[in-house]
């Protein structure tokens, strides 16, 4: 397994294809809290199984404009993939399979490796689908708070 730092810069998707899996700190907020920027780190693998592409999933994709994103499969409707962060509203799509780069096999939070085939892990995102529509405001509402605590 390769493991990428910020200051290397390697092609993820060429290691991706060649058969690597990869890990890598996310960039940004969408997927919080599943990542928390600058902590948490993706293992990102090549899809070998196609039916683990569904919903639930946490795929490394293209987006037409060129920039690669890991986000959740949010639905996949036809021969199209719908996409969103966990911490977003707005869902993306349909994207077309060949954009989906890699899957996420797991991920370190805290120095702690975490299967994507973990049952706690399964259970969460479940519970992150269902509740996505509301998530962004929850996570606003509770920021003030969430600072007073980190205080302690």
């Amino acid at each position: 397994m390769n493991r990428l730092d910020n200051q290397e810069k390697i092609d993820i998707e060429k290691l991706i294809s060649s058969g690597a899996s990869v890990q890598f700190h996310p960039d940004g907020w969408s997927m919080y809290p599943l990542f928390t920027n600058g902590r948490d780190e993706a293992i990102v693998s090549p899809v070998e199984d196609e039916t683990k592409l569904k919903r639930g999933a946490v795929v490394l994709y293209r987006r037409d404009s060129g920039i690669l994103v890991l986000h959740r499969i949010q639905k996949k409707k036809g021969e199209g993939f719908y996409m969103v962060g966990d911490n977003q509203w707005v869902i993306e799509g349909p994207l077309k399979r060949e954009q989906i780069k890699g899957i996420m096999t797991g991920f370190v939070r805290k120095g702690k490796k975490v299967s994507a085939d973990n049952l706690v892990y399964i259970i969460y995102w479940n519970i992150m689908l269902i509740f996505r529509p509301i998530h962004p405001l929850v996570t606003k509402l509770l920021a003030p708070f969430r600072s007073r605590v980190s205080d302690l």
